[in-house]
């Protein structure tokens, strides 16, 4: 990014020196290499944040779009003459809500033996 080599960090450190003298220059140098990780920490973590949601927003893309072709494939299945023909005839013919047994015309009798030949 700064594209600092090692005679501009020499440079740097000689001119520190001169300035804050041999007793506070470690403290300083400490200091600011706290700074430079902290602000390359965040640097790193928002890089990840951006990366995961363009990522997720990828993935979703296409859920999305796959969503919607099926809502619009199923609303054209409705709305199509052969759905509709099948439905009215599903819809006209009423199943019988009470199966007669042929055996025993009368449900409420129950067998009188628990004998399996009366059954």
């Amino acid at each position: 990014m700064f594209d600092v080599g090692f005679a501009e960090l020499f440079l740097l450190a000689l001119i520190g020196l001169l300035v804050l003298g041999p007793e506070r220059l470690p403290g300083v140098a400490r200091t600011v290499g706290g700074f430079v990780r902290k602000a390359r920490m965040s640097w790193v973590s928002l890089r990840n944040t951006i990366e995961s949601e363009l990522a997720e927003a990828d993935l979703a893309e296409p859920i999305k779009k796959t969503s919607e072709e099926l809502k619009q494939i199923g609303k054209n299945l409705t709305e199509s003459p052969a759905f509709n023909s099948v439905k009215s005839t599903f819809e006209s013919t009423e199943p019988d809500p009470v199966a007669i047994d042929e055996s025993n015309p009368d449900p409420s009798k129950k067998p009188e033996s628990g004998k399996p030949e009366d059954v």
